[in-house]
């Protein structure tokens, strides 16, 4: 048995305690062996889509608990095939994907229509199929994001798939037109007596905002340098600058040896300094709360 409390770690007690003390218990629509029976032959769905239904929450190692252990693969156009198993390259064979979903125990398998229907003989009447009806597209330049149909309820209806599914990524400017196109699709999918899967998501289209970084000043004391970057606040002060040159000249002279002094000629540098310090100025620098106001100021 897993330990879930050494799992947890530190959070275990506090996690595994918990108790909500704001929504009844009595309220709530857990999962449970009559799943089916108790939730959603309530609602105005038809039989044959309660048998689809119950064929998934009864098949797998979690048959019958009232939850699902759903393998789902996204192969294919959305995601490439080297982009999902070049670490593991046995399952560019989709047969290998669905051996995976039974090996481990799983309820179903999901993936594209393509890859289920090349195992579809084989392995259909094995483990439920669950087949992704679109999906998003990586070979158009600019990249965009949206979720096409790719296939059609007719389609996984006939490979003998007990569910379909859909993405829509709702809050895109898509968004509209995936929600009109997936509710016609499962309506379909009700008539023929197959359960439906909805993937929701939002993250394709959110707009990202880079936080500010912190302020960082940097000093080059070889060159007295300064830098500083556009978070930099400075408080009321005073600053003292001017300029200073530095002038060096050298000069080589030459020693000539006396006559038959069997003498060596010896060459050596002389060098001047001169520095020259022009008038300085104070400069008094106000509040300023951004990079662009110091540069101003000074």
């Amino acid at each position: 048995m897993t330990d879930i409390s050494a799992l947890l770690g530190a959070e275990a007690e506090s996690l595994l305690s918990h108790q909500c003390g704001g929504i009844p218990a009595s309220t709530l629509h857990l999962p449970g062996p009559d799943y089916v029976d108790r939730v959603v032959a309530q609602k105005d769905v038809k039989p044959g889509v309660m048998r689809a239904l119950q064929y998934l929450f009864g098949h797998g190692r979690l048959a019958n608990t009232g939850y699902l252990s759903i393998l789902p693969v996204d192969q294919g156009v959305e995601h490439s095939g080297g982009a999902s198993f070049a670490p593991n390259p046995i399952y560019f064979d989709p047969e290998n994907i669905v051996r995976l979903a039974i090996e481990g125990g799983a309820n179903a398998v999901a993936s594209t229509y393509g890859v289920l229907g090349s195992v579809a003989r084989k392995y259909a009447h094995k483990i439920p199929f669950i087949v992704k009806i679109n999906h998003n597209e990586m070979l158009t330049y600019p990249t965009i994001y949206d979720q096409t149909l790719f296939s059609s309820v007719d389609q996984a209806f006939d490979m003998g798939a007990v569910a379909v599914g859909a993405t829509v990524y709702f809050g895109s400017p898509e968004a509209r037109r995936q929600i009109q196109e997936i509710s016609e699709a499962f309506q379909h999918a009700h008539e023929l007596g197959m359960a439906t899967v909805l993937w929701a998501s939002q993250i394709e289209n959110l707009p990202v905002t880079a936080g500010n970084g912190a302020a960082k000043v940097i000093l080059n004391a070889r060159t007295g340098s300064v830098v500083m970057n556009q978070n930099v606040e400075v408080d009321n002060c005073a600053v003292a600058h001017g300029n200073l040159a530095v002038t060096i000249t050298s000069e080589t002279q030459v020693s000539q040896p006396n006559p038959l002094s069997q003498g060596a000629t010896v060459a050596t540098q002389t060098a001047q300094i001169d520095i020259t310090a022009q008038k300085g100025e104070l400069v008094t620098l106000p509040v300023s709360p951004s990079l662009s106001e110091v540069v101003k100021a000074l």
